[in-house]
């Protein structure tokens, strides 16, 4: 199967049979993973460096052993003790990376955009691992993986975003996925943290959480990303939870069975109570499985793996 992309910078505008060949190409890895010998020699050969410029454990983690089971010679690369920290800029830097002969680049980066302006000056593949509040397109693929490992299906299928959708690059990415496979959304959350003009992305919005829960099938609950938003957005922690944390209480009102889901970090007790996160209902765990499958499958769509 090939992708109609060069690039993963983002899902908006990705056609849908680009996303149903990401996710068909990622349930057959996902049969690799569950192997004794969890290693492919697709990617032999290519070389991939990983550039974090932000913190990370999971997305990080989960692309290097995508990178290593696909027998990819990996690279990582970080800012701190890098030339950055002498003044060198990033266009140099990468420039310099890519003279000595790379075959893609992992981008994390705090500013919005990053992806796109890296992507206009080296000729290796590029994939967003998160660019600032914009986008994470990996991650809504791979919660859409385990949704439709869930339900079989996405289309007419109706998801909740609830949380801090206006700094979540998450948020913006599973819009755009979902909306494209055809799924329903709500996103709720309170006014700080909502949007101004989201409805123009094809979702509607709520502020009451008995109205988001009882509308859908699954819902994806968003952390309070406190290191990209400004003080005053919400009385406190402890108000936030009051109102929009999900609670076993609250899921039980609801009188339904709803798929949870989580991109973590996960602050228990905050936008999320631990009963419910290690629940029987929680897909939290698969969705790590499948990053690592996913990410299997757009690196080796995108470098043309064998």
């Amino acid at each position: 199967m090939n992708l109609s992309i060069k690039h993963l910078l983002g899902l908006e505008g990705v056609p849908r049979e680009d996303i149903e060949a990401i996710l068909k190409t990622a349930f057959s890895f996902r049969e690799v993973l569950e192997r004794p010998i969890k290693r492919v020699p697709t990617l032999q050969g290519k070389t991939i460096v990983n550039l974090f410029f932000e913190n990370s454990t999971r997305t990080r983690i989960s692309f290097e052993l995508a990178e290593k089971r696909l027998s990819a010679d990996t690279v990582n690369f970080s800012a701190t003790g890098s030339s950055l920290a002498k003044g060198e800029s990033l266009k140099d830097t990468v420039r310099n990376l890519f003279a000595m002969k790379i075959d893609a680049v992992v981008m994390r980066h705090a500013v919005p955009g990053s992806v796109k302006l890296l992507a206009q000056f080296v000729e290796a593949v590029v994939i967003n691992a998160g660019d600032g509040t914009h986008e994470h397109p990996t991650q809504a693929l791979l919660d859409m993986m385990s949704l439709q490992e869930k339900f079989g299906r996405l289309e007419g299928l109706n998801v909740a975003i609830i949380g801090d959708i206006r700094h979540s690059r998450v948020a913006l990415s599973n819009i755009y996925g979902l909306r494209t496979m055809g799924a329903n959304i709500v996103v709720c959350g309170p006014p700080t943290f909502i949007p101004y003009g989201i409805e123009e992305l094809g979702v509607k919005v709520t502020y009451s959480l008995s109205e988001a829960l009882s509308f859908a099938d699954a819902i994806n609950v968003l952390r309070i990303q406190k290191e990209r938003q400004g003080k005053g957005l919400i009385p406190s922690l402890r108000e936030y939870r009051n109102v929009f944390g999900i609670t076993r209480q609250r899921l039980d009102a609801a009188k339904k069975s709803i798929t949870i889901l989580h991109p973590g970090p996960i602050n228990r007790g905050v936008e999320i109570d631990t009963d419910v996160a290690d629940s029987e209902h929680s897909i939290i765990l698969h969705q790590v499985l499948n990053g690592v499958a996913v990410r299997m499958a757009i690196l080796y769509l995108l470098l043309g793996g064998r």
